[in-house]
């Protein structure tokens, strides 16, 4: 009688299982399917990419290519190709600078919104102004800096190759300039909804 008992207990154990807190079943093949099924119907979309996504992808195949190349010619080839370094390190300098558009555009770079929980919105809504001018300004001030800067030295050779780094210099000043661009969009953006990410960081969540 005793082991009966102990044998329905284990049954009806095995067909409800209990689950510490916190912890969920695993997935069943049934489960898995029909997740794979909900994904192939959904769409994707490329709207919300911009001409400087396209670039800066582009530049990155570029490197990633260069690095495979140098790697290639180190351990198979047994003779390295000096200039692959070189230039997938320039790839890298077009990475950053264009891929830092991207960031103004979606209000992405290092920004410290604590102050904002505790001041007053009418003050956080000047502040914030002042923020956008300040980095737009600066954006502007750099785009200069840059063109200065390859006037003086934008005849200067690569050093295993016979281009000029002027290439790279004005890769540069392209990104300066959509960050300026794109700085002044959002700027515009932020006067017409009445905040900005810093004074409402839940409201560009979705955008993650």
């Amino acid at each position: 009688m005793h082991s009966d008992a102990k044998a329905a207990v284990m049954a009806a154990a095995s067909n409800n299982p209990v689950h510490p807190a916190g912890h969920q079943p695993p997935a069943t093949a049934q489960e898995i399917v029909h997740s794979f099924e909900e994904a192939d119907h959904h769409e994707v979309s490329l709207a919300g990419y911009q001409p400087e996504d396209w670039i800066c992808l582009g530049i990155f195949w570029v490197m990633a290519l260069l690095v495979f190349l140098q790697f290639f010619s180190r351990y198979v080839l047994n003779d390295s190709y000096a200039w692959t370094e070189e230039l997938a390190v320039y790839c890298l300098i077009g990475v950053v600078f264009i891929g830092s558009a991207m960031c103004v555009r979606a209000c992405r770079h290092i920004q410290v919104d604590f102050l904002y929980r505790y001041l007053p919105p009418p003050v956080g809504r000047v502040l914030a102004t002042v923020i956008d001018l300040l980095r737009t300004a600066f954006f502007g001030y750099a785009v200069w800096l840059t063109y200065r800067y390859i006037t003086l030295v934008g005849d200067e050779p690569m050093t295993t190759l016979f281009w000029n780094k002027a290439y790279v210099y004005w890769m540069a000043l392209a990104g300066f300039a959509l960050m300026f661009l794109r700085s002044v969009q959002v700027s515009i953006s932020n006067w017409r909804q009445g905040y900005s990410i810093l004074e409402n960081p839940a409201a560009y969540e979705s955008q993650d």
